[in-house]
């Protein structure tokens, strides 16, 4: 399930109060008992520490700190040569939709870009799909991304981002990839 929007376009993660940006890293996180922290209880979506072996998760972090900033749920899905974006959710802290507050804005549109980089990197060429929380969101993908409706399976909001779409996304975010798994 997608939860945000692109707030903005930009490299970095922006400060909305001082106008500051900030510079990104990209973590796994495999450890349950890590990712049991983030749980409905805690103003995220869902509990994280439920998915399954084959679901890949990756945190946003500020570079040289763990302060989640965001969350993404990957799956490779090789049939259809894309990544299914399972999940994708901004931090509470940043999630201006259900909390009415934002510290950072730019975490979503990194998020797509680190599904898009992991579709790049399993062969993919970029190819991401995944289903928006609603109605209104599905039609934002689709009209500010150039999003490919889905045939509905479990969610009538699926969508499919192209490789073009992804690689405008790619080519604006920058963030580097930690070593270091949780």
């Amino acid at each position: 399930m997608i939860t945000f929007i692109v707030d903005e376009i930009i490299p970095c993660l922006k400060d909305t109060e001082s106008g500051e940006f900030f510079d990104t890293e990209v973590l796994q996180l495999k450890r349950k008992s890590f990712l049991s922290k983030f749980n409905k209880r805690t103003g995220w979506y869902i509990n994280w520490s439920k998915f399954d072996q084959e679901t890949e998760i990756y945190a946003l972090v500020l570079k040289g700190t763990v302060d989640i900033q965001g969350l993404a749920a990957i799956r490779y899905d090789e049939e259809a040569k894309a990544v299914n974006l399972v999940w994708g959710c901004t931090a509470p802290q940043n999630n201006l939709w259900q909390y009415k507050k934002q510290k950072y804005s730019g975490v979503g549109g990194h998020l797509l870009a680190i599904a898009s980089e992991l579709s790049l990197k399993k062969g993919y060429d970029g190819f991401v799909y995944g289903e928006a929380m609603d109605e209104a969101l599905y039609h934002y993908y689709i009209s500010n991304f150039g999003a490919l409706p889905l045939p509905p399976v479990n969610n009538p909001y699926r969508f499919m981002l192209s490789d073009e779409a992804t690689a405008r996304i790619r080519e604006v975010y920058n963030y580097e990839w930690s070593e270091e798994q949780l």
